[in-house]
């Protein structure tokens, strides 16, 4: 599956952005996807995750609250609705998938073996 995440853009603190992670080449619902994020000089940390049939999500404790992932397996895309954007959100986002039969996901980066190119995000304060 080849993953490609598209949305990122300056914005100020306090406003919306929607990421969107889209999947092709392979069935998007057979995948559990998640969504990460890395600052300037900082690692990679989890933001969110949700399974493949959309029942279960995971969210950092940084954005929980403010941000909501979800899914349309009909289009292949995951969103990442970032409500509330703090100047802390700035970072590069990149979506990851992983093929699963059951409906599990994780919150570990390791976990998953497909990766998209990142989409930047900036908040202004």
């Amino acid at each position: 599956v080849q993953l490609q995440a598209f949305g990122g853009g300056l914005v100020q603190a306090g406003d919306s952005l929607r990421l969107t992670c889209q999947l092709s080449g392979r069935t998007g619902s057979s995948y559990s996807v998640a969504w990460f994020r890395q600052a300037p000089g900082k690692e990679r940390e989890f933001v969110a995750t949700i399974s493949k049939s959309g029942g279960r999500t995971l969210y950092a404790d940084s954005v929980k609250g403010r941000f909501t992932i979800s899914r349309d397996n009909a289009e292949n895309t995951v969103n990442l609705l970032m409500n509330s954007l703090k100047p802390e959100d700035t970072a590069l986002y990149y979506c990851a998938a992983r093929f699963t039969t059951g409906n599990s996901w994780s919150q570990y980066d390791s976990w998953y073996d497909n990766w998209g190119q990142g989409t930047l995000v900036t908040v202004s304060s």
